[in-house]
């Protein structure tokens, strides 16, 4: 075993192998991982070995939204299969509503074990021992996810490989990295890695992306949010290699996680799916951390194995697909129908490479007032109360560069993005305002 990566030695899975009816579910939820962090995604600027590896043995959807860049709605979506506006967790530190079960819930009385360690934040910062629908693995404090992270997977480790296996489980290990990045702005010119800080030389330091002076035409409340306290390339070079290091702490948790799972010899009856809460402004459009509707914030990874069950090694670029998809896919595979009303689909069909004609569009939500559509080829955004609206081409302009709403020619398109948005929300169910 390296510093970095964790020897995986489970023999491959033959496809015609029999599998049990009901698979286990271990889901690694991190926190602000952008799609693109990743180096099997991409990434010349992270070492991601354990990743990499889980992605060479999943369906892995680089078309993957969250329905909310900031924490605490992006989970009680990804939790419940419904939107934050119906989840009633519009902003930070809330709690989901009553009545709204979470898949923890759902899947325990379809007779799964459930159990959930690390952050909770609905509204908890880490889970509480009364966790709706999960037994909790306690790990205590609040702590970033330098410090708090290795005990999470450590004790998610520990479970899997002594657990009874009288029924199938559900785990959830909620790790916190790459999140601690949060805190490094008022650092700039230094790395923390566990407690030293390290002087990076200037030819290490990542290149900043090709939009990040770039400011399109945007609503208010966005129009606002560029960083303003680096006040030169270097210091956003250092941020980014600072964020980079963080996603390197978060692999590490990863690996462990996946070795526990084969040295359990549960490989091929446990489906692993890896994703994130929201992503990170690295730079882009001079945005840090999140709250926008632009890639860097709404695209997310979404990487979903079970040897001989799932497609391999397959990178899906063709299907539009959302957090809020996991709830229903959970509950096919577990044989459970799904909860009524929410918005996400099965993503079975997809990773098993049968044919469907998958989303029209994704949906999110931003602060609170901004909805986004995301089609095949465009991104529509608008706030409510702000005449300014957004239209990009995400197919000749993936940077975002260029808003196009007012350029001629477009207005067809534009009034059936409109459309799109406003028969999505009239299928909406809000949660009642609180009194």
């Amino acid at each position: 075993m390296t510093r970095r990566e964790f020897t995986l030695t489970a023999p491959a899975v033959a496809l015609a192998q029999a599998k049990p009816q009901r698979p286990n579910f271990l889901v690694i939820l991190c926190d602000q991982l952008s799609l693109d962090a990743i180096q099997a995604h991409g990434c010349k600027w992270a070492r991601t070995p354990n990743i990499d590896r889980l992605i060479a043995r999943s369906v892995t959807f680089m078309e993957s939204h969250s329905t909310n860049p900031v924490c605490s709605p992006a989970r009680s979506s990804l939790l419940t299969g419904r939107m934050p506006v119906e989840t009633g967790v519009v902003t930070n530190n809330l709690s989901i509503r009553d009545g709204m079960p979470n898949f923890g819930q759902w899947l325990r009385d379809g007779g799964y074990q459930t159990v959930y360690s690390g952050k909770w934040h609905l509204p908890e910062g880490w889970a509480p021992d009364n966790t709706p629908g999960f037994d909790v693995l306690p790990v205590g404090g609040q702590g970033q996810g330098s410090q708090m992270d290795p005990v999470v997977s450590a004790a998610c480790a520990s479970w899997i490989r002594s657990r009874s296996k009288q029924k199938p489980y559900l785990l959830m290990a909620s790790l916190l990295q790459p999140h601690d990045i949060c805190y490094w702005c008022i650092h700039p010119k230094e790395l923390v890695t566990g407690h030293s800080p390290v002087a990076v030389d200037s030819a290490m330091l990542p290149e900043l992306p090709p939009n990040h002076r770039s400011r399109p035409k945007a609503p208010a409340i966005l129009d606002k949010l560029a960083y303003k306290q680096f006040t030169s390339d270097e210091q956003w070079r250092y941020y980014l290699y600072a964020y980079y290091r963080m996603v390197e702490m978060l692999d590490l948790d990863v690996g462990r996680l996946l070795q526990a799972v084969e040295m359990a010899g549960e490989l091929d009856s446990t489906i692993v799916i890896f994703t994130s809460d929201h992503g990170e402004g690295g730079g882009r459009h001079q945005h840090v951390q999140k709250w926008y509707p632009y890639d860097e914030a709404v695209k997310v990874p979404l990487v979903i194995s079970c040897p001989g069950r799932i497609r391999e090694g397959h990178r899906d670029t063709a299907h539009l697909v959302s957090t809020a998809d996991l709830m229903p896919t959970l509950c096919d595979y577990a044989g459970i129908k799904s909860p009524p009303d929410i918005c996400g689909t099965s993503l079975r069909p997809f990773l098993e490479g049968k044919p469907t004609d998958g989303h029209e569009f994704v949906a999110a939500e931003v602060r609170v007032s901004g909805r986004m559509i995301r089609t095949s080829r465009y991104k529509y955004v608008r706030f409510a109360g702000d005449p300014v609206e957004q239209l990009f081409d995400m197919r000749d302009d993936p940077w975002e560069m260029k808003n196009l709403i007012d350029t001629a020619g477009l207005g067809a398109e534009i009034r059936a993005h409109r459309k799109l948005l406003d028969d999505f929300e009239a299928r909406m169910k809000p949660a009642p305002k609180p009194a």
